[in-house]
């Protein structure tokens, strides 16, 4: 009787502790969901500013931007931000993005595709995207 006492007690232990562990993932990834809700805003609404405190800072410091850089995003609109993939994952997520951006000087519209990569920073407890911003000018 009580074995079995001990037992009962070892599997409620055992249950505590992975519903605690799915709590925090869970809560991890509704984490994610808002930050690459604000994120995708800030693009979209081409507060490049703000999406730039949202990029990791070791990136931020190893590639600053200046104010020729945010010149250059100031002349495109984006007009539309769609998902059209997403691998979420408990540290490190990526999502398939497709653009359309509007060239304010010459009217013209284009589409390209774009990969978030985010890691989650546990001692900022928050999500980092770790590209920078998106390069709408590769290839160029």
């Amino acid at each position: 009787m009580a074995m079995r006492r001990w037992q009962s007690w070892g599997l409620c232990m055992l249950a505590a502790l992975l519903l605690a562990g799915c709590a925090s993932t869970g809560k991890q990834a509704a984490e994610l969901q808002r930050a690459q809700y604000a994120w995708s805003a800030a693009i979209r609404w081409g507060d490049f500013e703000g999406a730039w405190h949202m990029v990791d800072p070791a990136r931020r410091e190893s590639h600053p931007l200046g104010e020729l850089e945010f010149e250059r995003y100031r002349q495109v609109q984006v007009s539309h931000y769609r998902e059209l993939a997403e691998r979420p994952g408990e540290a490190e997520a990526a999502r398939e993005i497709e653009i359309g951006l509007i060239n304010r000087h010459t009217m013209t519209e284009r589409t390209l595709r774009y990969t978030e990569q985010w890691r989650y920073d546990p001692a900022a407890a928050t999500w980092w995207i770790t590209g920078g911003l998106p390069d709408f000018w590769a290839g160029e």
